[in-house]
């Protein structure tokens, strides 16, 4: 469906838009209709006797001293004709669209006239296509513009004259000149007077035909906002008699591209709809993830082009269809809300650091953005029973993480990237993988005896060595343990010594016992 059209104007012409701005809106809001720029060559696009005038083309490119329409409008008029019924899925002119042709009205109204004509009420869809082609027939006096068409309807058909309480007067001009056109519309259709009437009533049903991507929902809440079958939203700014439909079809509308104010509109009934527009109507099974409440849910609706018209839940959802709209829940949440450990992010690190010192390990992208990416790889198959964000914390996540490794690739990596190295005291170190090179972090007199520094990933890369006091604070960084005993650690010993008089402070480290303790055990 296109997007519902801009009504607005150039000054003088919003009744006009009704009908004739329908391709306005691929100008954007406010562009002021035929008046935002140098005047073509014909008054709308597209006019039916020109598109299809010889050999029926919708090419505008074959069509006479016609100026270029831009794509977007080519585009939006394209799929509002097919959905009229003027054009077949491959752009050509139905036998629909030629009886269009033939009415030469605007396409809107035309397809209205002969779905009309179908069902009795031609002499009333006559009437409507002659208020929308003239500017506004009635004045507003007092307390606002009543946007209900069948006020016009009654002014048309009835007297010049309407009940005081709409607070409307009468545009005796445009009446009179509305009340010609909807004459010669009858005599064209070859109707005589009195034949195919109607009541005013089913003039909803009417402009729903014209409209069809007008087609309105009241949105739940007290406000006047209602959902169109177009996509967009649109709602009454002040109070209308008709903002307490629950359905209504939007004629005029602003140039709002998200949410329009409705100027004028006629009631509908869900009946209406399920009556003339079934073969529109499509029933759809949505299971998907509620970003508000954090939960999956699955719903049947049952759906008018981008309008639901009405959603029950579905008890009965296969579990990978669940799994999957909890995924997507963790898309858009992020990965933090899965239950991380210390652990698992630090078998992340351990998994970086191989894929930079050993890029031909095969070791899997554990980053965020990688993980985000294959969601549906690694984590879908232990989403199952899992549909909202508390139930997270019962994942398994460590499971779906190493799963990621065969046992052999698991085998290689406690290998290649250990968490602990044991040291010459016989302690078992953590080895911290959190910045660009691991990092060791011990105290100095666990490490006597000590001359070659530790290495990983196959003897590639050496740790860097924190050594640190008996309080546990660093007191040298080094890749060289050789070259520290050699060189600096005298003067390390020396302030050491002052600090910790109890420990253990050999002239000799290479020859010394390491210890955890404060002194070696004799």
């Amino acid at each position: 469906m296109p997007p519902p059209i801009s009504a607005r104007a150039a000054p003088g012409d919003r009744r006009r838009g009704c009908a004739g701005g329908l391709w306005a809106e691929a100008r954007g809001p406010g562009a002021g209709g035929l008046f935002a720029r140098p005047k073509p060559r014909m008054p709308t696009w597209p006019p039916f006797p020109w598109t299809w005038r010889n050999g029926g083309s919708a090419n505008p490119t074959k069509w006479p001293g016609w100026t270029r329409p831009p794509a977007a409008a080519l585009t939006q008029a394209r799929e509002l004709l097919t959905e009229l019924g003027a054009l077949d899925q491959d752009g050509g002119l139905t036998v629909h669209g030629r009886a269009m042709n033939r009415l030469s009205m605007h396409p809107r109204l035309a397809h209205m006239v002969l779905r009309a004509r179908d069902m009795g009420a031609a002499g009333l869809a006559c009437d409507i296509a002659a208020l929308l082609s003239e500017r506004d027939v009635l004045r507003a006096e007092r307390g606002g513009r009543d946007g209900d068409i069948r006020l016009r309807l009654d002014a048309l058909r009835g007297g010049d004259g309407l009940d005081p309480r709409h607070g409307q007067g009468v545009d005796r001009g445009a009446l009179a000149r509305a009340r010609q056109s909807a004459k010669d519309w009858r005599r064209r259709l070859g109707l005589r007077m009195g034949e195919q009437e109607c009541d005013a009533r089913e003039c909803g049903v009417l402009l729903a035909f014209a409209y069809p991507d007008r087609i309105a929902k009241r949105r739940p809440g007290g406000e006047p906002r209602y959902a169109l079958s177009g996509g967009r939203g649109a709602f009454f700014q002040d109070h209308e008699p008709l903002a307490a439909q629950d359905w209504l079809v939007a004629v005029e509308l602003d140039g709002d591209k998200r949410e329009a104010r409705i100027f004028l509109a006629a009631a509908l009934t869900r009946a209406d709809i399920d009556a003339h527009f079934a073969e529109s109507i499509r029933i759809e099974d949505k299971v998907g993830w509620d970003r508000r409440d954090e939960v999956v849910t699955a719903a049947r609706r049952t759906c008018l082009f981008a309008l639901t018209l009405e959603e029950r839940r579905l008890d009965k959802v296969a579990p990978d269809a669940l799994a999957a709209a909890m995924a997507e829940g963790v898309r858009q949440m992020g990965l933090a809300c899965l239950p991380w450990t210390d652990e698992l992010q630090k078998f992340r690190r351990r998994l970086a650091f191989l894929r930079r010192h050993d890029a031909e390990g095969g070791w899997p992208d554990l980053s965020d953005q990688a993980l985000l990416d294959t969601l549906d790889q690694w984590l879908l198959p232990y989403l199952t029973g899992i549909t909202r964000r508390a139930h997270l914390q019962k994942l398994d996540l460590n499971a779906a993480l190493r799963g990621l490794l065969d046992w052999q690739a698991d085998k290689r990596l406690d290998e290649m990237a250990p968490t602990h190295i044991s040291v010459p005291s016989g302690s078992r170190v953590p080895i911290d993988y959190d910045g660009d090179e691991p990092v060791l972090a011990v105290r100095l007199q666990e490490m006597f005896g000590c001359a070659d520094t530790p290495r990983i990933a196959g003897d590639r890369v050496p740790v860097l060595m924190h050594l640190l006091s008996p309080a546990r604070r660093p007191v040298q960084v080094t890749r060289d343990l050789a070259s520290f005993w050699a060189n600096a650690y005298h003067a390390v010993k020396a302030d050491l010594k002052g600090q910790y008089p109890k420990h253990w402070w050999p002239d000799d480290p290479m020859q010394a016992e390491p210890t955890a303790r404060a002194k070696p055990r004799r």
